[in-house]
């Protein structure tokens, strides 16, 4: 038994509990979130209530990726509670704010996923983070794409599942963004995922698709509106 990882869960429970329930000052809130421990992140990013410059903004932002999932989704959380609820758009606009946010929407978290997405709606007000960030999705759809295709009957299934859930989670992304797609890039991508036997990957496709009244997409409405899932069929009569 590995009395180690239970003490240390212990110490970071009663860890967590305390800062809870204390009063950081502003400043001190941003030192936990560049140099805390995983409690110290995770508490200190869902206390910190405002955001001064784009330097704090960053300073969430690194957060987004590449850490601990608790304080991912933690991050995740309150940066959609900032945008939502102050004036802090701005200062999320800095030269490589896209890559997080990207990354961030296809994360093994789907709370995470929703989250940033949800708050992409808001980010994608300025061109210039919009043009990248989709720019970002279809490379991801094409890197999901040639990994599929890689894929035997013998792989784990769990391997496929990751490539599917990456791929679902850019569908749903691209959502926000399909009426400024040029058909010629987006027609491909909704053609070879909609061939996915998974059903949920077909359905998002739709989803998509009703967004959308160039004729140039009717063929593949067509095709799913008489497609063997129901909840696919089901997207077209809503």
């Amino acid at each position: 038994m590995n009395t180690g990882f239970y003490k240390d869960l212990d110490t970071n429970f009663e860890l967590a509990c305390e800062m809870s329930e204390r009063d950081f000052a502003h400043e001190d809130l941003l030192e936990l979130l560049q140099n805390g421990n995983i409690p110290e992140k995770q508490i200190a990013a869902l206390k910190i209530s405002k955001l001064n410059n784009k330097e704090e903004a960053k300073i969430l932002m690194d957060n987004l990726t590449g850490c601990d999932g608790k304080i991912r989704e933690a991050v995740a959380l309150k940066i959609n509670q900032i945008l939502f609820d102050n004036n802090s758009l701005l200062y999320f606009f800095t030269q490589h704010a896209y890559t997080p946010f990207a990354d961030a929407t296809i994360d093994i978290n789907g709370n995470i996923c929703r989250l940033v997405i949800d708050s992409v709606s808001v980010l994608k007000a300025d061109k210039e983070f919009a043009d990248k960030y989709v720019e970002k999705l279809f490379l991801f759809i094409s890197e999901t794409f040639n990994e599929l295709d890689k894929f035997i009957f013998r792989d784990k299934k769990y391997v496929i599942n990751k490539q599917l859930f990456k791929l679902y989670w850019c569908l749903e992304a691209l959502k926000l963004f399909v009426q400024e797609i040029p058909v010629q890039k987006l027609l491909p991508v909704l053609e070879r995922a909609s061939s996915e036997k998974e059903y949920t990957i077909r359905e998002k496709v739709a989803q998509i698709l009703i967004l959308l009244d160039n004729p140039q997409y009717d063929n593949l409405k067509t095709s799913l509106k008489s497609d063997d899932n129901y909840y696919v069929r089901e997207v077209f009569k809503l």
